[in-house]
């Protein structure tokens, strides 16, 4: 190898790309492939090109590498109330997922509608990641017009769309499983503590388990009862109030049915200030299995959302390396867990 031109950085600066390129005596384009891993460089040239990163010890800005590649090895994630239990599993998830690849992750959290178009809008302009996963909201058509037309790829998390990768869970079925559960337990008058329609965020999940418990109830030869659908938010509070309206009634519910197990935390808090025993006056049942659930005794409709966190990241990964979609919708499964907050009714 020929002898390289001694121009060594200065004393205390790091060494620029020029510099390597005038200790290699090559021009800057071709420090750039070599650095950038093209393979239109020749043997010689790029041994040299190497020897003089090494020796001046050149330390390449990832910056403005990712640039050049016109990559920004950024994945956003836009997510509803971050601080929610089943949002923080759903992101430990994406999290594993993420692992392995070269990708970080850029967290946006979401708490209003005007937050929501903030994000799309940042993430759609393409210079600030380089693909998107929304959990647990449907973003308007033209949100997602603005990630097509920046050509990033899309996947959603704990919602459906006809058009984007999602992994989702059955809410309908998962409404009709926990209704059904307590149908067999002898139970005939079901309440169901949910949120209220419409969601500025256009949250299905509530709304599908509202389905499926009107239709087990409906299988079960039941009619709705008056007063015994009740909506607010998923706050644990707003939920031990309207549990307690409903345990005042006249002819009180002897089981419930919440759709999210912080409201049914809400609804045992409920159950315990009236001096109502659960399960033997009152059966409660949640949706999700939060760590909460497990420590409370509470029986829940489990869904994986750690696993539906990672998956969306697998799907994403996938669709940033080009690689095709098997299928457009992944639905997983769901699973019934008992513990002590149901039993039979006894009156």
């Amino acid at each position: 190898m020929e002898a390289l031109p001694d121009t060594p950085p200065k004393s205390g600066q790091p060494a620029t790309i020029a510099g390597v390129a005038a200790r290699a005596g090559v021009g800057l384009a071709t420090v750039s492939r070599v650095v950038n891993g093209h393979p239109n460089v020749a043997g010689p040239t790029r041994e040299r090109v190497l020897a003089a990163i090494l020796e001046l010890d050149y330390r390449p800005s990832s910056v403005a590498r990712n640039l050049s590649l016109r990559r920004t090895f950024v994945i956003g994630v836009v997510v509803p109330f971050f601080t929610s239990d089943s949002a923080v599993e759903r992101v430990r998830g994406i999290v594993a997922g993420l692992e392995a690849s070269p990708y970080d992750l850029a967290l946006f959290d979401v708490e209003s509608p005007d937050r929501r178009r903030r994000a799309f809008d940042m993430f759609g302009r393409g210079d600030r990641a380089d693909g998107l996963l929304a959990v647990s909201l449907v973003p308007p058509d033209a949100e997602l017009a603005r990630l097509e037309a920046a050509q990033i790829p899309c996947v959603l998390v704990d919602a459906p769309h006809p058009s984007l990768p999602c992994v989702v869970s059955d809410d309908v079925a998962g409404g009709e499983v926990a209704t059904r559960y307590l149908l067999d337990l002898g139970h005939r008058r079901i309440a169901f503590v949910g949120d209220k329609p419409p969601d500025r965020f256009r949250f299905r999940s509530s709304r599908d388990r509202t389905e499926g418990y009107l239709r087990a109830l409906a299988r079960a030869g039941l009619e709705r009862q008056p007063g015994y659908v009740r909506q607010g938010t998923q706050s644990r509070h707003v939920a031990r109030s309207i549990a307690e309206e409903l345990l005042r009634l006249p002819e009180p519910p002897t089981a419930i049915f919440a759709a999210s197990d912080t409201q049914a935390l809400g609804v045992l808090e409920a159950a315990r200030d009236l001096g109502i025993r659960v399960p033997d006056e009152l059966s409660v049942v949640g949706f999700d299995d939060i760590e909460a659930a497990s420590y409370v005794g509470l029986t829940t409709v489990r869904q994986p959302l750690f696993e539906s966190g990672r998956r969306g990241a697998e799907l994403l990964l996938q669709a940033l390396a080009g690689e095709p979609f098997a299928v457009r919708t992944e639905t997983l499964p769901l699973e019934l867990v008992v513990r002590r907050s149901t039993g039979p009714r006894k009156r």
